[in-house]
């Protein structure tokens, strides 16, 4: 209830005010949901956002460079976090989470289990290690390797099948739809509408699946702060993580 009343409070002032045009960098994944949750938060407010999605990292090394722009959403702490001790960015706050997800082409064959990713030849795409779908992706290797499971040395050999480490995760969903892999690890909000009927889903043991918390905030020296809080409110009211949600997000805790 509190954070509906902020909402409104924050939407009727940017109403009451001329139109802010607003920025914001946003993780790759979040590309569907919030070109639908900007949409609806510009005809509420009368703003004009603009996004521009690329790897987390990629959209850190921008605003460190000195970029400029209203409201950063990552998809994970670590590329967030350093802006904040670096005085770029307010402290985040946690708006969804998301889930990583095995998926192969629907018409290959080559890929049916999680120890396939072993197997002589399979082409595996990954993100890169600066990414946090890479990051997550390894940290489930690593949990995979843990456990014993499948062998000690699980992730190592699933290693050696990379064929190709991409910038954001929107790339390495490509790289299946394309047919230029055999098998991709992602979010499981990447498996669009568009994409489903292309690939097959291989599902991850719970046990070794990673939790992606995505932080939000607002970039300091802003020209438009009011209206870059209400966007960051917008995210985390009932409307917007009803999109969040449409989208295949879970909530933040």
């Amino acid at each position: 209830m509190l954070k509906s009343l902020i909402l409104t409070a924050l939407l009727g002032t940017a109403g009451s005010a001329s139109a802010a045009g607003l920025t914001v960098f946003a993780a790759a994944s979040l590309t569907d949901a919030f070109t639908e949750l900007g949409a609806a938060f510009d005809a509420a407010s009368g703003h004009h956002t603009t996004f521009s999605f690329a790897g987390s990292q990629a959209l850190r090394t921008q605003l460190v460079s000195g970029a400029r722009a209203d409201v950063y959403a990552s998809a994970n702490d670590a590329q967030y976090t350093p802006l904040v001790k670096a005085g770029i960015v307010t402290p985040g706050q946690a708006f969804v989470r998301n889930k990583l997800t095995l998926i192969a082409p629907k018409n290959n064959p080559a890929l049916q289990t999680l120890n396939d990713l072993t197997r002589p030849g399979v082409k595996l795409v990954i993100a890169d290690r600066t990414v946090p779908v890479g990051d997550y992706t390894r940290r489930m290797l690593a949990a995979i390797d843990k456990a014993g499971t499948y062998g000690r040395d699980f992730s190592a050999r699933v290693l050696k099948n990379v064929v190709s480490e991409e910038t954001n995760v929107r790339q390495v969903a490509l790289k299946v739809q394309l047919g230029e892999a055999d098998a991709a690890v992602v979010y499981t909000t990447d498996v669009t509408p568009s994409l489903r009927p292309l690939v097959r889903i291989i599902a991850l043991p719970s046990r070794f699946n990673q939790s992606a918390s995505y932080p939000i905030g607002v970039v300091r020296g802003t020209g438009s702060p009011d209206a870059a809080q209400a966007f960051v409110a917008y995210v985390q009211s009932p409307a917007g993580q009803k999109i969040l949600k449409k989208w295949g997000f879970l909530s933040p805790q």
